[in-house]
């Protein structure tokens, strides 16, 4: 197919356009992924069929598959084990757990996708450090960067690693190459160093740099935990009627809140302030136990059921105080307290909001929701259960409580097995046997369908999709090619070795500012491209471009397992910076010098 002029610079604009869409998160990264993707064969840079063919990558299918085999892990109670060894292993010495947490982290994270592992030890840490009186922000940046570097020991380990040996398979294939893909532990050899160079960072040196920063739970009294959601009433002769909510007793009494005012069935949509209340007024109040008998005491209202006014039986249930991060497919991302009648809804109450450093105590209602947002909820435990079952957040608090069956745990480590070894022997054959595995674990129970559906992340299936249907693009219109021989001319006289420093540098800083699996879904075309123009084995550059899509560390936006901690931590944007920059320049350093010793040019 001739790709005319106006196509490469439409092509360009489509590309420009993405980057800037992901920078400024205008739309969601899947929907802006796949937008760019369907502008290409509507412009003639992609055949139908072309376009289609993306779908038969199997970067997108492992990695959705590895989503489905670490909730096989953790349903089966396998890492469960591994965390409880963890809390024996780390004890209250902050030194002691700081190594236990990274060796383990790291471990895991090779062989289960990184974001689960995350996911599943932020509570565990959390709740070790209030059980010993430690500080959970000097160990959760270590969290996130042990996550991070050991996915990099295998192609599973992280879903860039898949999309880029993927792109680099599917060019063996068209080239008719007699070379081999990426086996299973062939990137290990360097991802090795990575974790040795990471934990001696922070054990060191990195440890004096990271933060001691209060979590949401922490604004609030220690008792917290043991306070009341009590509702009470206006009696018809009671001295509140006509008077505004200020000038009541009720707006005095520091042990109390009042959290919200139902008239007649609905919430009263008047701020408190400005409030005038009416006879059969229901009043929706937080305080301590001790503060019930105070209210008794209070004149206007009343604590037991007046069958005079027709009122409901009183209730008073037990609250409990939680933390929880908004996960990246929450169906509240986008949407406002206020807009989701939150309080109605789920039976709950939302404190304080915490977002990039800042803790957002009141007018929260209306600010719009956003992947990574730390919520402090107050509620009964029961409720609690509910909202946190929903996968809309991860629980920071506690460990979600869910069945755990131990006794398919032998299946889970097989099929985990089965895929592993036959990756590192049959390099071809990743997808089909990750496929293998997770029917397997389907087959025999170990998870139910529904919920190996609700452990895909599937807007970062279709962003992968969407992706490398724009590096597909690159490649038809000759971008990719003109981009390599650019670099290629402009570098010529420094030799390969400088270029692929250049070209890790490059992917390290874009990762800090948009997708991880966007940056190796574009820049691994242009990688070959330029190993190609200067004559040597592209594989080391390809190489290059897995590891710094990974090495995200100067910024919490970069990887998702730095959102994560980000908003649990209480950190602010720098905080990442300060701890992630050294580390990120001496792993830059590294690896320009040991990728052309391990994957030699010639």
């Amino acid at each position: 197919m001739e790709i005319a002029l106006w196509q490469q610079l439409v092509t360009v604009a489509i590309v420009v356009i993405v980057f800037i869409t992901f920078v400024k998160e205008w739309i969601s990264p899947d929907l802006t992924a796949m937008a760019a993707f369907i502008m290409l064969p509507l412009i003639g840079v992609l055949a139908p069929s072309e376009a289609l063919s993306i779908f038969s990558n199997g970067a997108p299918i492992t990695v959705a598959a590895m989503f489905v085999m670490s909730a096989v892990l953790e349903r089966t109670g396998i890492i469960d084990v591994l965390a409880g060894r963890f809390e024996k292993m780390a004890g209250g010495s902050a030194f002691r757990m700081t190594i236990v947490l990274l060796i383990l982290v790291a471990f895991l994270s090779a062989f289960v996708n990184n974001t689960p592992v995350v996911v599943v030890f932020l509570p565990i840490v959390m709740a070790h450090c209030r059980k010993y009186n430690m500080k959970a922000s000097r160990f959760l940046i270590p969290l996130s960067y042990a996550a991070i570097v050991g996915g990099t020991c295998t192609i599973i380990g992280t879903s860039t690693n898949l999309i880029a040996s993927g792109i680099y398979a599917d060019y063996l294939t068209d080239t008719g190459s007699d070379k081999n893909p990426f086996s299973m532990f062939e990137i290990a050899k360097l991802g090795i160093f990575f974790i040795a160079v990471t934990i001696t960072y922070l054990v060191l040196g990195g440890w004096k740099l990271i933060p001691s920063r209060e979590t949401l739970s922490t604004l609030f009294d220690g008792e917290a935990g043991h306070e009341f959601l009590t509702q009470a009433y206006v009696g018809g002769s009671s001295p509140l009627v006509g008077k505004l909510f200020p000038e009541t007793p009720l707006a005095k009494q520091r042990n109390l809140r009042v959290i919200e005012i139902v008239r007649e069935g609905r919430p009263v949509p008047v701020p408190l302030n400005e409030l005038v209340f009416e006879a059969g007024d229901q009043i929706m109040m937080k305080t301590r136990a001790s503060g019930v008998m105070e209210l008794n005491e209070t004149t206007g209202i009343d604590l037991l059921p007046e069958s005079e006014l027709g009122l409901g039986h009183l209730k008073t249930e037990s609250a409990v105080l939680m933390e929880g991060i908004v996960g990246p497919g929450s169906e509240m991302v986008g949407h406002s307290l206020r807009e989701l009648n939150f309080r109605q809804r789920f039976g709950v109450v939302i404190l304080a909001v915490h977002r990039r450093g800042v803790n957002l105590q009141k007018r929260f209602e209306d600010v719009k929701l956003a992947f990574g947002d730390t919520l402090l909820i107050e509620g009964p435990e029961d409720r609690m259960n509910e909202l946190f079952a929903r996968k809309d957040f991860v629980n920071l608090t506690k460990p979600t409580e869910q069945p755990i069956r131990r006794s398919k745990a032998p299946i889970a480590i097989f099929a985990l097995l089965m895929f592993m070894i036959g990756g590192a022997l049959i390099p071809k054959f990743i997808p089909i046997l990750a496929l293998a595995g997770v029917v397997l674990t389907l087959v025999t129970k170990c998870i139910d369908p529904e919920e190996a559906y609700k452990a895909v992340e599937w807007k970062v299936i279709f962003m992968i999709y969407g992706m490398l249907g724009l590096g597909m693009g690159l490649q038809e219109t000759g971008l990719a090619k003109i981009a390599g021989e650019t670099a290629a001319a402009w570098f010529q006289g420094f030799g390969p070795y400088v270029v692929l420093a250049v070209v890790y540098l490059l992917a390290a800083v874009l990762t800090e500012m948009i997708s991880n699996n966007a940056v190796a879904a574009l820049l691994t075309p242009i990688a070959i491209g330029i190993g190609v123009e200067l004559g040597v084995d592209p594989r080391a550059f390809v190489v290059a471009v897995m590891f710094a899509s990974s090495a995200s560390f100067v910024t919490p936006i970069g990887y998702q397992t730095n959102t994560y901690v980000y908003g649990a931590g209480g950190y602010k944007f720098t905080d990442f910076t300060r701890v992630g920059l050294p580390l990120a320049i001496a792993l830059w350093i590294m690896a320009s010098f040991l990728i052309p010793i391990l994957w030699p040019f010639k």
